[in-house]
């Protein structure tokens, strides 16, 4: 236990620089899959044929292709056809396409509990569609979504650990790296799942308080 605690010590310096980035990563993730999410819900919703259509098909692409091959194809493939991207921009860009379908089925899932009376009544005062959805529907979805889409905060935590794979520089990375050097893997891994867990634990927290407010109404 003493020689796990002066490895702690001596390592947990280089570590937090990988936690540094993998909060970057995961924050800028959040939203842009945020973004893209809503705007893919929306469109869904919309009640025009090509929207829903273009939003349908484009949602299965993404949900059916690995984060891992997005991540390939933004930083390896996108330089032969014109648009060179830095590590840090791909591992953003890739994690945040792949979790926008999730946020759009989110979203719309929240949309759609929204009793169907009230969006009637909103436009028989003379709202239009994107004034009922930005006054009616809208305000009273985000309570419905909050517990998944802190559930899916967590799991993009997780996930940028993926980024290593195109050498972003986060924790699991900077954890191996160490490793691979010292030989010592039980000290650097536990201090890696610790970290982890120490970011996670107040995300699954803020998801718990979420449940039960929602349980509440």
């Amino acid at each position: 236990m003493q020689a796990f605690w002066r490895d702690a010590v001596e390592f947990l310096p280089i570590l937090m620089s990988g936690v540094a980035l993998t909060i970057i990563v995961t924050i800028g993730s959040l939203l842009l899959s945020t973004t893209l999410g809503l705007v893919w819900a929306l469109m869904r919703v919309s009640g025009i044929g090509v929207f829903a259509g273009f939003s349908a098909g484009l949602i299965n692409v993404i949900r059916g292709i690995p984060i891992i091959v997005l991540l390939f194809y933004l930083y390896f493939v996108m330089p032969e056809l014109g648009l060179t991207l830095t590590a840090l921009q791909a591992a953003i860009l890739g994690l945040g396409i792949a979790y926008s379908a999730y946020q759009a089925e989110n979203f719309r899932a929240g949309i759609e509990a929204i009793d169907k009376g009230q969006i009637e009544a909103a436009q028989a005062i003379g709202m239009g569609w994107w004034q009922t959805m930005r006054r009616v529907v809208l305000p009273q979805a985000v309570r419905i979504v909050l517990p998944p889409y802190g559930n899916i905060m967590i799991m993009m935590l997780k996930d940028s650990s993926q980024a290593s794979t195109i050498t972003v520089a986060e924790l699991a990375l900077q954890g191996k790296l160490i490793a691979s050097s010292t030989f010592k893997n039980t000290s650097v891994f536990t201090l890696v799942a610790l970290m982890y867990l120490t970011m996670s634990i107040p995300l699954i927290l803020l998801v718990r308080h979420f449940e039960k407010r929602a349980g509440q109404k």
